[in-house]
This record gives structure tokens, sequence and C-alpha cells, in this order.
């Protein structure tokens, strides 16, 4: 067992293993090696061997999987606090989507930015959630709704991991929001977005692919040409379904066997019981719910009882959820919705690694898997969920290396 490249002692564990609640490990010990888990439990069972690379002492913090962002928009440029304060004088998300503003008015600033400017625009947002344990986050495009100015995003998504250290997920949302160029002919811009995936996809560029099913959206016929598509290049989908209505997306995305269906606040039983049978993960976005003031919660108590996964996430993105606090999601998430707090960790761990088709590889403390944590200045892990403005993570390990937490920008 000698070799290890590091090892940390003086820790408890909550592995969230399956079937194993918070999977709590107290008085325990990990060991990493070539960036992997290569043994962990308690600190008195730990097998001789020499001395590792690097040790640390976690001067008795919590350790638990690194955290999971499965759903963000992070990567834009501009600013709608004009549209908070529209709405909070009455304007409602359709009528300034319908006006113009909405994705509209992200996509005219996101398009008019350089690559450069838009990556400096966007660090900040995304060092503020890696400062409260964040290893692995999704960046959506959809901001672009043209090939050059969507490559130009998944290519920001992708510079991210290069300047931060997160491992980063990207997901093509072309079919986001109608151009102004394609008004009134919204199945001629899904011809084009179809058409996007190829190149997209031959650059590297996209890891899944989502679409907005939704009245000011794309239709279940037109989304179901975009997952055709994406099927065709061998990519998997997740949705943007039943946020404002029910129509019937997450049915459809699960008859694709999609990674997600997403928000959720309309889902219906039927909806429910495809989502069970394909394994899809219900994404829960309370941001959204918050910030919108909506008053129609997602089924939680259905979900729960059908065995549905459940992830939740920030849903960062400059109209609906400018939220880069993780952290305050699990919190909403429970206060808002009666998320239990070990549901709220494990959406934000073990479910939303699954949500990314990365459950192998994160989401629990397992032999084998990347060694993502992060350590936790807390009593026990429901203090993740509990406090509101509180940062307590001390220190955070990226595939196998030690870092000081981000102080956010």
């Amino acid at each position: 067992m000698s070799g290890w490249d590091l090892l940390i002692t003086n820790v408890h564990l909550a592995t969230l293993a399956e079937g194993t609640g918070y999977g709590e490990i107290r008085d325990g010990a990990i060991a990493v090696r070539d960036g992997r888990i290569a043994w962990l439990g308690p600190a008195a069972d730990a097998p001789a061997h020499g001395a590792a690379n690097e040790e640390r002492d976690g001067g008795g913090a919590w350790l638990t999987p690194g955290l999971v962002d499965c759903h963000t928009h992070i990567v834009h440029a501009g600013n709608r606090s004009d549209e908070f304060e529209a709405r909070l004088n009455g304007a409602t998300y359709e009528d300034i989507a319908r006006a113009g503003g909405g994705i509209m008015s992200t996509v005219r600033a996101t398009r008019a930015a350089s690559e450069e400017a838009l990556l400096r625009q966007s660090v900040p947002r995304i060092a503020a959630l890696l400062a409260e344990g964040v290893t692995t986050l999704e960046i959506k495009s959809g901001y672009g709704l043209d090939l050059a100015s969507e490559a130009k995003m998944l290519r920001v998504a992708r510079r991210v991991a290069d300047v931060l250290p997160v491992r980063v997920a990207t997901t093509f949302l072309g079919a986001h929001a109608l151009p102004p160029d394609y008004a009134g002919r919204a199945d001629e811009y899904i011809d084009a977005v179809c058409a996007m995936i190829a190149p997209l996809a031959e650059e590297g560029l996209v890891d899944a692919v989502d679409a907005f099913c939704e009245r000011i959206g794309f239709t279940p016929a037109q989304t179901e040409r975009v997952f055709d598509a994406a099927r065709q290049h061998g990519l998997p989908v997740k949705l943007h379904a039943e946020q404002l209505s029910d129509q019937r997306g997450a049915e459809l995305v699960a008859r694709y066997g999609g990674l997600s269906a997403d928000h959720l606040e309309h889902l219906s039983d039927a909806g429910i019981a495809a989502m069970k049978v394909a394994g899809t993960v219900a994404v829960l976005l309370p941001g959204a719910y918050y910030f919108l003031r909506d008053t129609t919660p997602p089924p939680i108590a259905k979900l729960r009882a059908a065995g549905v996964p459940m992830a939740v996430a920030t849903d960062n993105n400059p109209g609906t959820s400018p939220l880069t606090s993780l952290l305050l999601a699990l919190n909403m998430a429970c206060t808002l919705w009666r998320l239990t707090p070990q549901e709220a960790l494990r959406g934000a761990t073990v479910h939303a690694a699954r949500a990314l088709g990365l459950a192998g590889e994160i989401g629990t403390l397992e032999v084998g898997k990347r060694a993502d944590f992060a350590l936790w200045r807390i009593a026990r892990p429901a203090d993740l969920c509990y406090a509101i403005g509180f940062n307590p993570c001390c220190a955070v390990v990226n595939g196998g290396k030690w870092r000081a937490p981000l102080v956010a920008a």
C-alpha cells in the first residue's frame, strides 16, 4: 500500500455511498493515488503504508465529495437587474420575454462580447461557487443562438477548466429561445440548431444537448427533432421541462433516456412515472423559483415516493436565478420545498453527478473514484443546509490536488 500521493487524516467522512444515509465515518482517513481514491475508512483501520508524498491533517473537519452544480448558464455577458425591477413593478417573465427582453437581452450582450471578455465576466461568478467546495460544474450555451456565438460560449466554458480548478461539463442549448431574425420561423430555426450539433461535436465542445420546451420556448415536436439530431452524434440529452406549464417534456426526455429533466414545477404524475422508468434525474432549481416568486413548487413528495433521484443546482443565469451559492440553493430546497438536509446534500453530490452522466466518476467517496473532496468546519453534515450566508469550506481537493478554498471575487 505504499506510494500514496496524498493522505488526509483527522477527518470525519460523509461518503454518501448508496444505502448509507450520510455514510458517516468518524475519526477517518482517506488516501489518494494518481488522482483517485485509493483507500478510506476509520483511521485505526488504515493499512500499513510508506510515507505518502503529501500528508494533511484535516483538523477534525468533515470531508464530503466535492459539490457538483449540474445546471448553470454561468458563462454569459451583461446584466438584467432592470428586468428584476420591472417584475417587482408588475411585469411577468413572459411579458418581458415577449417585449424583447429576457433571454434575448443576454443574447445581444453575449454576441457582442469577445471570447476574452466573456471569460473575464464569467470567472468571478464561477470563483464564488468554487469558494464553496464546488469541484464539478455544468455550463450551458444558449445565449448565442447562431453557430459562431454558440461555439464561442462553449469554447469559453472549456477554457474555464484551464484557468480555474474545476471540472466542466458542457451542454449545447441552441434551442433556448427564438432569435429575432427567425421570427415566425421557429421550425427553420430548429433546422439550424440541429445543423449546429455536428460542427460543435466535431470540435469537442459538447458533452450533452438541452432544449427549452415551453410555451415561450419550443414545442415538444421541435424538441424531439433536436433530440434526434443529438442521438445521431451519440450525445445524451436533458431538458428544461415543466417550468411554466406542463408540456409533457419530462415524458419526452425520459423516452430518449435523458440524463435529467430540470425545473419541474408543473410536472405531472405521468412525467414522474416516465422519469422513474428511464432513470432520469429531477434537477430542482430553487433559485429560479425564489427569484421569480413562483408559488407552484415541484411535486417533491410524489418524486420522493416514486424514488426519482432529485438533484439540486443553482441555475445561475442573469435573468431568473443570479445565484452563485450552491449552499444557499441547498438551504432553499429544504426551507421552500421540504427536502431533508440529507436529500439536499445528496442532490448536490450523488444525484448531481448522475444528472451529468458522471456517477461512476464523482459524487460519492468510494475507492476508484476521482479524488474530488471538500472539507468543512461543521459539527455535522446537515450544517451545510442549515446556515444562511455562511461558508464553512476550509479546503478543497481537485483530482487529488489539495488547495485552499478560492476567495470569491
